[in-house]
């Protein structure tokens, strides 16, 4: 680990001691100040949602634009706490699990289990909650920064996943073995794939560029499909885990219809916590040939 990583471990180690509600505190301070000045984060939240036809319980799209970035902010720095280097004590922050009983029935089935977790919410604690429990294989993209790796390895300790790079045949073999002898994979659904590996799909009104990997694991595997996400609770109270069935379809042999049950699986997570999904994340980046659009240019 090169010596400007070691001391932001050092520093994100020492922050964490810090309670989770000064944490969020800070970070909703740090949001804030993301929704009031223009920066990336901003212009890349308001493409988002000017993409995005689904209201929320009326919500106006400004109004979720400024509750997000509040979140957002909340996210960041809760990482110190989460990576603080005790996973045990994390998992302490873990108030109510919902949905656990399907959790449990999918493990005892034997045939398999893929997580599909969402940008939404605490996925880092997700993953302690899920390796707390079970080994589990993660699909993941290696970050942009190689010198960050090592950062992420050593914050996540012991009860760190099995990291799989997904982006080639060996990896993707890897989880197919893993499914097909009855164990567990983490995917993230709503990360886009680069341009000619997904199908477009509708994801809140707005056809979507979708991975396909997670059908296809299922279909050939007969793996259980579960959607799941850490929510997080008002004043640092803790978090409040989610565990969802898919949607009918998602490992229909025609992938038209098995993306559009993936992308509706997200939904349902997501409007549970509409303000604390990613959407500063492009989601949208990559548009169908036959469309052309012009993002607004405010929500």
């Amino acid at each position: 680990m090169r010596w400007y990583i070691a001391f932001l471990y050092r520093l994100l180690r020492l922050a964490g001691r810090l309670p989770l509600r000064v944490l969020h505190g800070i970070g909703a301070t740090v949001g804030w100040l993301l929704w009031l000045l223009p920066n990336p984060l901003r212009r890349k939240a308001v493409q988002t949602l000017s993409l995005v036809l689904t209201q929320f319980e009326g919500k106006s799209r400004h109004a979720l634009l400024k509750s997000a970035l509040i979140e957002t902010g909340k996210s960041a720095l809760e990482l110190c706490k989460i990576w603080s280097g005790e996973p045990q004590t994390v998992l302490a922050l873990v108030r109510e699990v919902h949905g656990s009983e399907l959790f449990e029935q999918a493990l005892c089935s034997g045939k398999g289990l893929i997580i599909a977790a969402p940008h939404l919410g605490c996925w880092e604690l997700l993953n302690f909650w899920l390796c707390s429990r079970t080994q589990i294989a993660i699909a993941y993209r290696p970050p942009r920064h190689a010198a960050i790796e090592p950062l992420l390895i050593a914050a996540r300790g012991a009860l760190a996943a099995e990291q799989v790079r997904a982006d080639g045949a060996a990896g993707v073999r890897v989880l197919f073995k893993r499914l097909l002898a009855g164990g567990v994979v983490g995917i993230l659904p709503d990360q886009q794939p680069k341009a000619g590996e997904g199908e477009f799909a509708p994801f809140f009104g707005t056809q979507a560029l979708t991975m396909v990997l997670l059908s296809r694991l299922a279909q050939r595997t007969s793996a259980t499909v579960l959607f799941a996400f850490a929510e997080r609770l008002p004043r640092g109270a803790g978090f409040r885990i989610h565990i969802l069935p898919s949607p009918d379809g998602i490992a229909d042999a025609d992938l038209s219809t098995a993306v559009a049950a993936l992308n509706r699986g997200v939904e349902d997570c997501v409007r549970r916590a509409p303000e604390q999904y990613q959407w500063a994340y492009k989601r949208y980046s990559i548009r169908p040939p036959e469309e052309a659009i012009t993002p607004s240019a405010g929500v």
